[in-house]
């Protein structure tokens, strides 16, 4: 059966013409009774509505279309260009021309939502870092409003408001810092200088550090039984200890008192380790476990700025696990723990 769909310009007017000039031959035919009139009338009349018809179909149509398609790439055509709408575009059927802006139409859809949703990332973010400004800098002031008020000359408050003041600004440099790596980590202006280490001595070394808050907190550090054996990886050693040391201090910071922080290493494939720190704290909510990468991000259940931090902790290993190339990712179930996890090269060699 016959079909229209798809149809080029030359062909839609052809079979236009073809439409015309047969009842326009037949109309002749019968009334000279002469076959070769009604043939050369059938041709000419054929040959004429063709002509006329692409003629239109190109001049008019498409001549729009092209504005169509112009408006689409939003530039100039170039002669490249020019020979696309003078030479392809013509040969396309309508159905192919709808299918090229409905693409269009889902591109542009796509685009909005994610500047939206960038636009509110930025919002939110932006909230946040007045936030976590806001509050040590009104700390600061108050103190030193305070002390040159009468204050200073008090040496019960004075030294007291002095170490508060410092420890305001020792936060409000250690948020700069934190921010000005994750810049450097998005742009790639902090380079990998990758190695081979074995990660169960760096994460040994990572527990070292931090046992004196551990003891504060009678948390135990251990490597799980039966991942003892050294595991070769390739990453760069002082990234990854940061790594380490921001998930492990979030485990004591989070972690039940008393309770104890897992070191799991895993040989996942024979290009990847996997690394997992797990604690047995209060855990995370399912709802948040899908944004506790993003800067400043924090839950309700005990996250707060009363435990310290900046909030950019995790966005930093997120970002510096992505510069491996690797991937980093979260399990937990409220009042039973939580595990994040990633990954890294093995060895080369």
């Amino acid at each position: 059966m016959f079909s229209t769909k798809n149809l080029s310009p030359a062909k839609l007017s052809f079979f236009t013409a073809l439409m015309l000039s047969v009842p326009v031959g037949i109309a002749l035919y019968l009334i000279t009774k002469n076959y070769l009139a009604g043939t050369l009338a059938f041709f000419v009349n054929l040959a004429g509505s063709y002509l006329l018809i692409r003629s239109v179909l190109e001049s008019f149509i498409y001549r729009k279309i092209k504005l169509i398609y112009k408006f689409i790439y939003q530039t100039k055509a170039s002669k490249k260009e020019e020979m696309y709408y003078q030479y392809i575009l013509p040969k396309k059927s309508m159905d192919e021309v709808r299918e090229d802006v409905e693409q269009w139409a889902e591109q542009r859809k796509a685009e909005i939502e994610r500047l939206q949703s960038n636009e509110n990332y930025r919002r939110e973010f932006l909230q946040n870092l007045s936030h976590e400004f806001k509050t040590p800098v009104f700390a600061i002031q108050g103190y030193i409003d305070t002390l040159l008020n009468g204050a200073l000359n008090n040496p019960d408050v004075n030294r007291k408001f002095l170490e508060s003041a410092y420890r305001n600004v020792e936060r409000m440099a250690n948020l700069l810092s934190d921010l000005d790596e994750i810049t450097k980590l998005e742009s790639g202006e902090q380079p990998m200088y990758k190695e081979n280490f074995i990660i169960q001595d760096l994460i040994r070394d990572v527990f070292e550090t931090l046992i004196i808050n551990a003891n504060a907190r009678s948390i135990r550090c251990s490597i799980k039984k039966g991942c003892e054996q050294p595991i070769y990886v390739f990453a760069d050693r002082e990234k990854i200890t940061r790594v380490l040391i921001n998930l492990v201090e979030n485990a004591i910071k989070y972690g039940k008192q008393g309770g104890s922080i897992i070191a799991s290493v895993y040989k996942t494939d024979e290009d990847h380790v996997l690394i997992e720190i797990s604690d047995d704290g209060i855990g995370i909510s399912s709802e948040h476990l899908p944004r506790i990468f993003e800067r400043f991000y924090r839950t309700d259940r005990g996250r707060s700025r009363n435990v310290g931090g900046t909030g950019l902790g995790l966005a930093i290993c997120k970002h510096i696990i992505e510069a491996h190339s690797q991937t980093i990712h979260v399990r937990s179930t409220i009042d039973v723990g939580t595990t994040i996890g990633f990954t890294l090269e093995r060895r080369k060699d």
